[in-house]
């Protein structure tokens, strides 16, 4: 057999000058790495207290969803019907389709209240009637709410990613309440924001409740949500989502997204603070804005503490600890940290401009793919693994910060926070707790070969 590999790894490795946005590698064959803390969409469903997940797909497919379930201890609440060869040619597709969703509704003996419902790819490639298949299925169990959800990989190239979808269709089973004046939902996030996080902060000042769909217990509490006066989200793939429910509940809707910029945070509080309908005095605005520049300045001065203690320790970053990895190199490399290496595959629009202010001022900055299929090879291995940088299997004396578990794995370093999707890290407090949480991976060693491959950071784990 002859190994077939491109030359060299320009194709997955280069510097940020060299680099186009928003898509800085070309597409090919890819790679899939061991480090797997981030959600998926059977991690995001499971958010629904009682909700029930069924997929309808080939087997091979099947596989990782299964085990994402089982991994979760929730197997109670998730059901697949395996389509087989046969099914894909006797056009009856939806015949089956229904017929097997209704077999294993039959076998549950309490019935949920919803069912996520996922579709595949292969209902897309044979025209499948999706609208047929929801309306026979609410014809045979009325009581049920059927959300249309989606397992369509090879189409996420274009257009809206499962992902996208699911935090989307998730909501549909939300009916308006009577406004609960004062009470914000927050929606689209996986992991509840950080005690103490600045939008609770001023939720509360405001006499307000602020609730999330990653704290609900009860399938009452997740209905409860439209009692919202006001819907908000932070995580870019909730976006389309916040839309939606905004538009079909007719209430207001923000987007504030987790950020390193000051002056950006300081924007999201004007708005929140207006939508809150919180006092917009002269005086009020002194006060306000002197408690920003305190945040501020407590901000500098833990980050000026976290750099007394790292210095010059070499940082790559990752695209999976925040969804700003850039705004996140940027930051520290303006306080003097020696940020090396971004991992990345693509880049969120909305760090158009930390990409290009970093092309002006560190244009040496690598960027380095995660998918692409030299990247199969090209990471670094840990003590005691063959062929890595520590050709006698003793660690490295050179000491690698990463932060986020791809970065810690391509890199080979025990030094990494642990950490997935902004890790409910928010405003000017999330800024601090980032410091915290740095200073803590810079001491302490982890175990990371055991930790990357746990999948759904946060989630129960049988691993």
């Amino acid at each position: 057999m002859k190994q077939i590999r491109t030359q060299g790894e320009e194709n997955s490795v280069l510097p940020i000058r060299d680099a186009s946005f928003p898509s800085p590698f070309r597409s090919g064959l890819e790679f899939n790495s061991p480090a797997h803390g981030t959600w998926n969409i059977v991690h995001t469903g499971m958010l629904i207290p009682k909700a029930r997940q069924i997929y309808v797909c080939a087997e091979n497919c099947m596989r990782g969803v299964v085990l994402t379930a089982a991994e979760m201890k929730e197997e109670d609440r998730f059901s697949f019907v395996i389509l087989e060869e046969s099914d894909m040619i006797g056009g009856n597709l939806e015949q089956i389709t229904v017929e097997g969703v209704c077999a294993c509704l039959d076998q549950c003996g309490e019935k949920p209240p919803v069912v996520l419902l996922f579709t595949v790819c292969i209902h897309h490639f044979l025209g499948c009637d999706l609208d047929y298949i929801y309306r026979k299925l609410e014809e045979r169990y009325p009581d049920i709410v059927f959300v249309r959800c989606f397992m369509d990989p090879l189409l996420q190239k274009k257009g809206p990613t499962p992902d996208q979808k699911l935090r989307s269709s998730m909501y549909d089973p939300i009916e308006p309440r009577p406004i609960r004046k004062g009470t914000v939902a927050l929606i689209g996030s996986d992991l509840p924001l950080e005690p103490g996080n600045d939008m609770e902060e001023l939720v509360q000042a405001a006499g307000g409740t602020l609730r999330e769909i990653s704290r609900v217990r009860t399938y009452e509490e997740y209905l409860a949500l439209g009692e919202a006066e006001l819907f908000a989200a932070d995580y870019p793939a909730a976006q389309m989502g916040l839309e939606r429910l905004s538009k079909r509940l007719e209430r207001p809707g923000i987007y504030l997204p987790m950020t390193f910029h000051y002056e950006e945070i300081r924007s999201q509080w004007k708005l929140l603070t207006e939508m809150l309908r919180m006092d917009q005095s002269m005086d009020w605005a002194k006060k306000m804005d002197q408690k920003i520049e305190l945040k501020i300045a407590q901000c500098e001065d833990i980050w000026a503490r976290a750099y007394q203690m790292i210095g010059k320790t070499e940082i790559v970053i990752d695209y999976t600890i925040h969804p700003r990895p850039l705004g996140l190199a940027r930051f520290l490399l303006t306080r003097g940290f020696l940020v090396t290496e971004v991992y990345l595959d693509s880049i969120n629009p909305e760090e158009e401009s930390d990409f290009f202010w970093l092309q002006e001022h560190f244009p040496e900055l690598k960027l380095k793919a995660t998918i692409h299929v030299d990247r199969r090879v090209d990471h670094s291995h840990f003590p005691g693994e063959d062929g890595g940088g520590k050709e006698d299997g003793r660690e490295s004396e050179k000491r690698i910060l990463a932060l986020g578990q791809k970065a810690a794995w391509f890199a080979g370093t025990a030094y990494f926070v642990n950490m997935v999707q902004g890790g409910g890290l928010f405003g000017f407090h999330g800024i601090r707790k980032m410091a915290e949480y740095v200073m803590e991976a810079w001491q302490e060693k982890k175990d990371t070969r055991d930790l990357v491959i746990r999948k759904g950071w946060g989630c129960e784990s049988c691993i």
